[in-house]
């Protein structure tokens, strides 16, 4: 009577303690807003949550809203929303980290490679010049970040990272100077290429 009344008590203990460890885990989950200082001057808002999942994982979504419908003479709107798992190798928001990344957008916007005046010749034998022309779609993109956050303080970060991966991109190419379409395809055109389509320096705030 008396083991088994011990073992009550340590199985209470026992539970109690594991009890008091769940919640001070859980809240200890910490909650970060972000914000990319970089695109700040540029008049482009990319803010985001990094939420913690345990000691080494944290999950991010954020958004990216370019609204010029004409900047430096070229279209750059742009709309995009993406989400994020990341491990960091020593704690969750210290340090390296690296992560898995999905995202999509919709955008008019000029391709850098149009920022020119070259001439060339379409599918139906018009004449065009690169600079009139520009891109309407949209693009499923996914890719790998690599990143570092700097304790700045108790309660702010500084998060640099960059993310390269493979952007799928859907559109439909249009001439400013008369409207129309310059390309042939009756739906729209498909690409598809490894390029850098993340990156900042994102200035991050603990909210709990």
């Amino acid at each position: 009577m008396k083991y088994k009344l011990i073992a009550g008590i340590l199985a209470f203990l026992s539970a109690g303690t594991l009890s008091a460890q769940e919640q001070e885990q859980a809240q200890d989950k910490s909650l970060y807003i972000k914000g990319n200082a970089l695109f700040i001057p540029l008049g482009v808002l990319n803010v985001g949550l990094e939420k913690q999942l345990s000691s080494k994982y944290t999950l991010q979504g954020d958004i990216l809203i370019s609204p010029w419908k004409s900047f430096a003479g070229h279209e750059m709107q742009i709309y995009s929303i993406s989400v994020e798992g990341r491990y960091y190798f020593k704690e969750a928001f210290k340090h390296w980290y690296i992560g898995a990344n999905i995202g999509a957008s919709a955008y008019k916007l000029q391709k850098w490679s149009y920022w020119n005046d070259r001439a060339g010749e379409n599918w139906n034998g018009e004449i065009l010049i690169n600079s009139n022309l520009y891109q309407k779609g949209y693009s499923v993109t996914l890719g790998i970040t690599g990143g570092y956050q700097f304790q700045l303080s108790d309660r702010l970060n500084l998060d640099i990272y960059a993310t390269v991966g493979t952007s799928q991109d859907f559109y439909k190419g249009y001439d400013r100077t008369t409207g129309r379409r310059y390309d042939s395809a009756d739906k729209f055109n498909k690409s598809g290429e490894i390029i850098p389509y993340r990156g900042g320096v994102m200035i991050s705030y603990k909210l709990k």
